[in-house]
């Protein structure tokens, strides 16, 4: 942050060296971008950059402008319906929409920045120029500059399309989503019909605060820790279970190798969507794993032993908290297992071989190797994926939505904040959205999933991946 400080301040630094001591090109520059250019015979970067000018601000002042100027409001003009009785016609006043006013003013805003930004370094770029004509150096021709886009700049010329992708894919939406945090879009605040305006940080009180009419605070409490119990678990249980099994393959004395991957991997290639809706079908009340339960005993054995209560009908493996819980985390070890089984194959054939043959020559056992040889080298290799891991099972939406679509919580302050016992934050952020429509809740919540995120990333990845360790397994 202080080096990025510093450079914008350099950057303006450069700009006012530029406008005190720029001839007259340089300060005509401030009114048309091309004319610096223009003044040193170079037409065809002058009309261009003059053309991108106009292009930039045309749209800013036509298009952008008028929705930028109701940003602090987001719209004051509701939308009405007018029947005329004599042409039998409705017609509509010219009324605001707080969605289009707050995503056109952002992209407005990003607009401005990108423009400043392009403003800075045009005055800077024919300040140069002007310098470089003072003391007699060769001042690069527009053809120039198109080669050096193919040769020591064609970083630059890769960099351009990616960067506007992240920008219209990535930046826009978050910056988007961390604004409606901050209003009241609701199911009664829906454009175009109605509008919404600003609340300031009054979702986030609502979102901690817990009381006979709000129980966000509570649902968030526990969706929180069971998020984070089943990050841990389901990326703990899925690496170490991948690691053993792959162990368990290559052992030297493990027959028909060939046969056992092929098992394991048939699991990946069926599509989640498909098996994860089987499987909570089979566990449900009424399905086929509880018909045979009941069948071979096992219920009534569970009610002997008080895991059941004496007039339970079935296993409630996807309908009960507690029960639901370690049913989820059962099935992602089955359909995660396999993938790390592969992951962990390809490291364990990569182990340095003379480490593992010192370690046999000195006396050390199978074990001694796993523990001191074999585990630190994949936990090195692997400390990225771990990081990846753990962010992708707090955002996990497809095995909990599909296994649990027809759980229902019986908990009144759950159901107050539209939540269940076995939803993740990313869970819960969709129901509000598709179901409930709680479009500001639902932002605080994905604000908060990715702080989360973060902060998970930086100190695990610090604490796993720091330090220089590539010479120990070269």
């Amino acid at each position: 942050m202080k080096q990025l400080l510093k450079n914008v301040s350099n950057n303006f630094k450069e700009f006012g060296t530029a406008i005190v001591r720029g001839d007259i090109w340089v300060k005509m520059s401030l009114l048309i971008m091309g004319a610096g250019y223009l003044g040193r015979k170079q037409f065809i970067r002058a009309i261009l950059i003059t053309l991108l000018q106009v292009g930039v601000l045309v749209p800013l002042l036509t298009v952008f402008a008028p929705y930028m100027s109701k940003l602090d409001t987001l719209g004051t003009v509701q939308r009405k319906e007018t029947f005329d009785a004599l042409t039998m016609t409705k017609t509509v006043n010219d009324y605001d929409n707080s969605l289009l006013i707050l995503l056109y003013g952002i992209i407005g805003i990003l607009a401005i920045l990108a423009f400043i930004a392009l403003y800075v370094s045009n005055i800077k770029a024919v300040y140069r120029e002007q310098l470089e004509a003072e003391e007699g150096d060769h001042i690069n021709s527009f053809k120039d500059d198109i080669i050096s886009l193919f040769n020591d700049k064609f970083h630059i010329t890769l960099l351009i399309l990616p960067s506007l992708g992240v920008i219209i894919m990535n930046i826009i939406p978050i910056i988007f989503m961390v604004c409606i945090a901050f209003t009241n879009y609701d199911d009664k605040h829906q454009p175009p019909t109605y509008l919404f305006t600003w609340v300031g940080v009054k979702n986030f009180v609502t979102m901690f605060t817990n009381s006979r009419t709000i129980t966000f605070g509570y649902a968030f409490l526990r969706i929180f820790i069971w998020t984070i119990i089943w990050a841990v678990l389901a990326t703990a249980t899925t690496f170490f279970g991948g690691i053993l099994l792959a162990q368990f393959i290559n052992n030297k004395f493990t027959k028909a190798k060939k046969l056992w991957r092929t098992l394991f991997i048939i699991t990946i290639g069926i599509p989640q969507f498909v098996t994860l809706l089987l499987v909570s079908k089979m566990l449900g009340d009424s399905g086929i794993i509880n018909t045979m339960c009941a069948n071979i005993g096992i219920l009534d054995f569970l009610k002997n032993i008080g895991l059941l209560g004496k007039g339970a009908q079935c296993i409630p493996f996807l309908s009960q908290p507690g029960w639901a819980h370690v049913t989820i985390i059962l099935v992602n070890i089955w359909i995660g297992v396999p993938f790390q089984m592969l992951s962990a194959t390809g490291i364990l054939m990569n182990i340095p071989t003379d480490q593992i043959e010192s370690a046999m020559i000195d006396g050390a056992s199978k074990r001694q190797i796993f523990r001191h040889i074999t585990m630190p080298y994949i936990m090195f290799i692997c400390g990225p994926s771990l990081i990846q891991s753990v962010i992708a099972n707090i955002n996990n939406f497809n095995v909990i939505y599909l296994l649990t679509y027809n759980y229902s919580t019986a908990n009144m302050a759950m159901a107050g904040s539209n939540a269940k016992e076995v939803d993740l934050l990313i869970t819960w952020l969709f129901t509000l959205t598709n179901d409930y429509s709680n479009f500001k809740m639902a932002s605080v919540i994905g604000i908060i999933t990715f702080v989360i995120s973060a902060m998970l990333s930086l100190v695990t990845f610090s604490k796993m991946v720091s330090g220089d360790r590539e010479g120990v397994y070269r």
